[in-house]
């Protein structure tokens, strides 16, 4: 090597150990997962400058993969899909927990093209590193170059090695983090957020919504009759049937709801953001729907029917704060059931000269 190239090649050494000490000391400063993951993508575009590349990781709960990052031509298209390990070369590698380093794919027979299709960009040199913590692969980063950009090198590979092994441990922590927090923050026999959570949420929009002077609406629910279920069948089934309910609430959350709450017993509540009192009423309607179109326990070998006493409130109609927004719905819930239960009503106004109002519904 002449002096020049030796000169170019520690100075591109010395740049490295710079990046990757910069690195390492920012992704130790944070727990947040995006701002890990932010500082990932900046190092690898700016060290390794790939023509496309991506963060592949698998759902903790599904085992799938899926495209937590995603950068270059055609990166929108991808993030949307999963693919299994095993699948393509990135799942090859996530499978094995091998890197691969492959100068053109289109002889590599476990190169899946479905991902080229679907971003309309044609993959020829691809470099993939397992991400692996604890001697567990978290999931895989991925780059891509096109016909007309170079090939990557065993030097590309050595140096996303190193991202990859700083990565991955960051990762890792800041879902362990992330795991802490969520226990925190959600009840452990439904998976509902918990009350306190309720609390700490409610305060932060209704600020919010009288900073934008946006509508919130808050949705309480109480089980009607519920203490029959206990005294019939017992403790336990009492307790699946919360966790059923509460499985109900989050799979209408996914279309409808912002977040769903066990405050306590068997009383349910949910937060509609920027939603006035008769959006609010509407999902409460849909809510009661919903436990009338489910029949419950049927795991347990039961068949069991079940209705709500619903109370809706909003800010800033039927309260000022959060705390009087909690009593506000409560209050109203309380109302329905007083009124024959199975049914809908929402709370007086702030200026106490109207009373809970019932609403129509189908019994």
């Amino acid at each position: 090597m002449n002096p020049a190239d030796l000169l170019s090649a520690m100075k591109r050494t010395v740049e490295q150990l710079a990046a990757f000490n910069e690195m390492a000391k920012a992704l130790t400063s944070t727990l947040e997962l995006r701002e890990v993951l932010t500082l990932v993508m900046q190092k690898v575009s700016a060290l390794l400058r790939p023509r496309n590349w991506s963060l592949i990781l698998q759902d903790e709960r599904s085992g799938k993969l899926y495209f937590e990052i995603a950068v270059g031509e055609g990166a929108e298209a991808l993030k949307g899909l999963q693919l299994n390990p095993g699948e393509g070369i990135a799942g090859a590698v996530f499978a094995s927990g091998t890197a691969r380093l492959v100068h053109d794919v289109g002889g590599d027979p476990s190169f899946a093209p479905r991902f080229d299709e679907a971003s309309a960009f044609h993959t020829r040199s691809l470099l993939a590193v397992p991400l692996v913590a604890r001697e567990r692969v978290l999931g895989v980063i991925e780059l891509v170059n096109g016909p007309t950009e170079p090939t990557f090198t065993p030097e590309d590979l050595t140096t996303l090695t190193a991202i990859a092994d700083y990565a991955a441990i960051a990762i890792e922590n800041a879902r362990n983090f992330r795991r802490v927090q969520e226990l925190t923050i959600t009840d452990e026999h439904t998976g509902c957020f918990n009350a306190r959570h309720l609390r700490a949420q409610l305060e932060q929009e209704v600020k919010r919504s009288a900073r934008f002077r946006h509508p919130l609406s808050l949705v309480f629910l109480d089980l009607d009759h519920f203490k029959s279920i206990n005294d019939r069948h017992g403790h336990l089934v009492g307790s699946a049937t919360l966790k059923e309910v509460g499985d109900v609430l989050i799979g209408l959350g996914r279309h409808n709801l912002d977040a769903v709450f066990r405050y306590g017993g068997d009383e349910f509540a949910v937060m509609l953001i920027e939603t006035d009192t008769a959006g609010a009423q509407v999902i409460a309607q849909r809510i009661c729907e919903a436990f009338r179109g489910h029949r419950f326990l049927r795991e347990q070998g039961l068949d069991v029917s079940l209705t709500a006493s619903v109370g809706v409130a909003s800010f800033p109609d039927h309260a000022t704060s959060a705390t009087d927004l909690i009593r506000a719905a409560d209050f109203a819930m309380y109302a329905a059931k007083g009124q024959g239960r199975n049914g809908i009503a929402v709370a007086e106004r702030t200026t106490g000269e109207e009373a809970p109002t019932e609403v129509p519904f189908a019994r």
